[in-house]
């Protein structure tokens, strides 16, 4: 699972810079082999950090980040695995 062709929605393109697109996807690439095909990721600026909050519901799993960023964002973020692809969306895109 998530070992295909990844893509983003134009949205994603235009809201999220590329590092976070990058940290998202590496944030998928460290999670243990039995994955949820739907992850979550809610994002939100604390003072100059960008708060990340990942998790999905099967198995459960919740992580949270604090990164340095220079134009924290505010976004829900969903990564979806359809076995052929992922794809990387804003919420308000599903």
């Amino acid at each position: 699972m998530f070992d295909n062709q990844r893509y983003l929605t134009k949205g994603v393109n235009l809201e999220i810079p590329l590092e976070l697109q990058l940290f998202l996807w590496s944030c998928i690439d460290r999670l243990p082999p039995e994955r949820d095909y739907f992850q979550v990721f809610e994002l939100k600026p604390i003072g100059s950090m960008q708060s990340i909050i990942h998790r999905s519901e099967q198995p459960e799993y919740h992580m949270e980040y604090l990164l340095p960023c220079d134009k924290p964002v505010t976004a829900k973020i969903y990564i979806i695995d359809s076995d052929d692809y992922s794809t990387m969306l804003l919420a308000e895109e599903y």
